[in-house]
C-alpha cells in the first residue's frame, strides 16, 4: 500500500463519465468496485465481485426500485444488491444484511472522490470547485489504464524535459525553455515555453485542425500531489484547463485520464471542443507509450538540467503523507 499512497483522495469520475443506470467498473489499490448513478444522480459503488460465486457485477446490470434508486443484478444468478450491499435471496422475500461493504465516495459536485477505503490521511484539494465556477466544462477523454507503477507515472508527468522526445509526433515541439518551479508543499508550480515546427500551409489545408496548434506553446502547470496534474494555456479562441488525473489501480497498474474546461472568448471554441480533446488524447496516448517502452529499473546515470519537479514528486512520495524541507523553488 506504501507504493500506492494509501490515504491519499483520487477522483475516479465525473458524473459525465457515468451514463443512468449503466454499471462500470473501477480500481483502487488493487480491489476492484462496480460504480453506478441512478435516475436521482446518486452515485453508488460496491466491491465488484458477487458474493455468491464471485461473477463481476460490473457485467451485470441495473435495476430500478420503488424509491427511484437502483440496484445492481449479478449476470450470473440475477441476484440484486442495493447501494447498500443487501439483496433478497430467492422464495424468502426477505432483506439480508450487508453483504457487501459500499465503497465511500465523496461527491463535490460533478466530480467523485474516494480515498479507497483508507483512511484519510490528506484533504481533497478545492481548485476543481473553483474551476467550474468561472470555466465551462468540456468534456473527457483518454481514459486508459496503463501497466505502469504510480511513482513511475508520477514521475513521467513531472518530467519536463520528455516533451520534444515524446510528444514531438504532432505538436512538433523542438525544445523546452523552463522558466520557473514554485514549491508550495504537496502543491507546485510550473512555468515553461515550447517553441514548436511550423507545419506547413498545405498539411493545415489538409487537416485544418491544425491551425489550432500554436507556433509556441506556453505552459502552466499546477500540480497537486499526487492525484492530478492542471495543464494550464491560452489559445486564440480561449483559455484552456486541461486536468490530469492518476488512479493506483494496483501496485503495478495506474489509471490517467483528462477532464478538459475551457474559458471561451470566441463562439468557434464550441466548434473546435472535440479537436481539444482529440488532441488531450493524444497526449495520453503519447505518454502510455512511452510508458512500456523503459526499463523501470534501469539505473539513472545521467541527471538532466530542469528535472526539479521530478526531485519534487520523489521527495513527497518518499515523506507522504508528511511534507518535508527543502524547498525546490528556482
Amino acid at each position: 500500500m506504501a507504493s500506492m499512497l494509501q490515504g491519499a483522495p483520487w477522483l475516479i469520475a465525473h458524473t459525465s463519465m457515468l451514463a443512468t443506470n449503466q454499471p462500470s467498473k473501477v480500481s483502487v489499490y488493487g480491489n476492484d468496485y462496480v460504480m453506478w448513478k441512478d435516475a436521482k444522480g446518486n452515485v453508488h459503488a460496491l466491491p465488484n465481485a458477487c458474493p455468491h460465486m464471485g461473477a463481476m457485477l460490473s457485467e451485470g446490470w441495473c435495476e430500478i426500485e420503488s424509491n427511484g434508486e437502483s440496484a445492481i443484478a449479478c449476470p450470473f444468478h440475477a441476484l440484486r444488491f442495493d447501494a447498500s450491499g443487501c439483496t433478497v435471496l430467492p422464495d424468502t422475500h426477505k432483506k439480508t444484511l450487508p453483504l457487501l461493504k459500499p465503497l465511500e465516495l465523496i461527491v463535490q459536485g460533478d466530480f467523485i472522490w474516494t480515498y479507497g477505503g483508507c483512511e484519510p490521511k490528506v484533504e481533497i484539494p478545492n481548485v476543481l470547485n473553483e474551476i467550474v465556477k468561472s470555466y465551462k466544462f468540456i468534456g473527457h477523454t483518454g481514459d486508459r489504464s496503463v501497466k505502469t507503477d504510480l511513482l513511475t507515472m508520477l514521475l513521467n508527468m513531472h518530467d519536463y524535459n520528455h516533451q520534444n522526445g515524446t510528444h514531438r509526433e504532432l505538436f512538433r515541439i523542438t525544445e523546452v525553455h523552463f522558466q520557473k518551479f514554485i514549491d508550495q508543499g504537496h502543491l507546485s508550480h510550473a512555468f515553461y515555453e515550447m517553441p514548436t515546427a511550423p507545419y506547413s500551409l498545405t498539411e493545415k489545408i489538409k487537416k485544418p485542425d491544425l491551425f489550432l496548434l500554436p507556433s509556441r506553446l506556453k505552459a502552466h502547470l499546477e500540480n497537486h500531489f499526487p492525484s492530478f496534474v492542471i495543464f494550464c494555456t491560452e489559445t486564440s479562441l480561449g483559455k484552456i484547463t486541461q486536468c490530469h488525473f492518476f488512479v493506483p489501480e494496483d501496485e503495478n497498474r495506474t489509471r490517467t485520464y483528462i477532464l478538459l474546461f475551457a474559458q471561451v472568448n470566441h463562439p468557434m471554441f464550441i466548434v473546435f471542443g472535440k479537436t481539444f480533446l482529440d488532441f488531450a488524447k493524444v497526449i495520453v496516448d503519447q505518454d502510455a507509450d512511452i510508458l512500456g517502452k523503459i526499463y523501470p529499473n534501469s539505473p539513472q546515470k545521467v541527471k538532466l538540467n530542469n528535472e526539479v519537479g521530478m526531485d519534487w514528486v520523489k521527495r513527497n512520495f518518499a515523506s507522504f503523507p508528511n511534507v518535508v524541507e527543502p524547498s525546490l523553488s528556482k
